[in-house]
C-alpha cells in the first residue's frame, strides 16, 4: 500500500479545532535537560560532605542556584548507588506522671543552652573529653572544648568565655555529672543570673538537642578521623564547627544552617560601614 501526503489548504487554528487538539500541545518541544551537570554537582557535594544524605545535598544544590526538587535528587541518588538513609520510628515524648512535659522548650536565642560531655580516645589509646555547648533555639554549636581531662573549673572557664562572646543565657541544661553539679559552679551560675536545669537521672532524651549534636559530632568527625593529640582534635573540630554552623543544612531550621554565611558576610559589611 502506498501512502501519500496531502497538504490541506487550512490554517493551523482550524485544523486543531477540528481535531480537538490544543495548539500549545502541537507546538510543544521537549526542553533539553541538564541532568548530567546536576548529577556531577550532586556527586561532588556527596564526596565533599560524605555524611550528608540526599536532602541536605538538595539544600546545598539550591544554595548554589539549582532549581531542583528533592525527589529528583533522591532518584539520581539511587541511580548512582549512593546510600539512602534508614527510616526510623518516631519516639514518643517524655511526660511526668501528672502529664506535664518534662523538657522546657526554647523560645528565643540565649533562652536555653545545653551542655554535655563527649568521650573519645586518641591513636595511642589515651582518653580525652570534649565539652559541647549548644544554643537550643538557634541550634548553633557555641563551642566544643577539647581537654585530656576536664573538671568543674574547666567547665566554668569555657562558659565564662562564651558569656563574654554570646551574652548570657537564661537557663543551662545539663545532666547530673559531678562536673555540672559542683557547688562552686552552681553558685557562679546563680550569681550571674543563670538558672541551672538538671535532667532526670537516666533520661538523656531530656537533653535531646545536645544529644543529637553529639551524635552528629561523633559520626562526622570522631568516627571519621584518627587523632594523635588533643590539639590536633581541637583544630579539626573547630574547622568542622564552622561548616556545621555556616553551611550544613538543618532540618529543624527549614534546611538552613544555624548561622548562614550570607548572614555572616552581611554582618561584616555592616560592621565595616559603621566602623568607617
Amino acid at each position: 500500500m502506498i501512502h501519500t501526503r496531502k497538504k490541506l489548504n487550512t490554517s493551523e487554528r482550524r485544523t486543531c479545532l477540528v481535531l480537538g487538539l490544543s495548539r500549545s500541545s502541537l507546538r510543544y518541544r521537549a526542553q533539553p535537560t541538564n541532568d548530567e551537570q546536576l548529577r556531577l554537582a550532586m556527586i561532588r557535594l556527596a564526596k565533599q560532605y560524605g555524611r550528608y544524605g540526599y536532602r541536605k545535598v538538595t539544600a546545598l544544590l539550591r544554595m548554589e542556584g539549582w532549581r531542583v526538587n528533592h525527589k529528583k535528587i533522591e532518584r539520581l541518588w539511587g541511580e548512582e548507588g549512593l546510600q539512602l538513609p534508614q527510616r526510623h520510628k518516631k519516639k514518643r515524648r517524655l511526660y511526668h506522671k501528672d502529664s506535664s512535659i518534662i523538657r522546657l522548650r526554647p523560645t528565643h536565642r540565649n533562652h536555653i543552652w545545653a551542655i554535655d560531655f563527649v568521650h573519645d580516645k586518641l591513636s595511642n589509646g589515651r582518653s580525652y573529653k570534649m565539652l559541647t555547648v549548644l544554643d537550643e533555639y538557634t541550634r548553633e554549636a557555641l563551642c566544643v572544648a577539647v581537654r585530656p581531662r576536664m573538671n568543674a573549673n574547666d567547665v566554668l572557664d569555657a562558659l565564662h568565655r562564651l558569656l563574654m562572646k554570646h551574652g548570657k543565657p537564661e537557663f543551662i541544661r545539663s545532666d547530673n555529672g559531678p562536673e555540672f553539679i559542683a557547688g562552686h559552679l552552681q553558685g557562679w551560675l546563680k550569681k550571674v543570673g543563670i538558672q541551672p536545669m538538671q535532667i532526670y537521672p537516666g533520661s538523656p532524651r531530656e537533653n535531646g538537642y545536645n544529644e543529637r549534636f553529639n551524635g552528629t559530632l561523633r559520626r562526622e568527625v570522631l568516627n571519621a578521623e584518627w587523632f594523635h593529640s588533643t590539639r590536633q582534635a581541637q583544630v579539626a573540630i573547630n574547622v568542622w564547627l564552622k561548616q556545621y554552623n555556616r553551611i550544613r543544612p538543618h532540618h529543624a531550621l527549614g534546611m538552613r544552617p544555624p548561622v548562614p554565611e550570607t548572614l555572616i558576610e552581611k554582618t561584616k559589611i555592616t560592621g565595616t560601614e559603621i566602623g568607617g
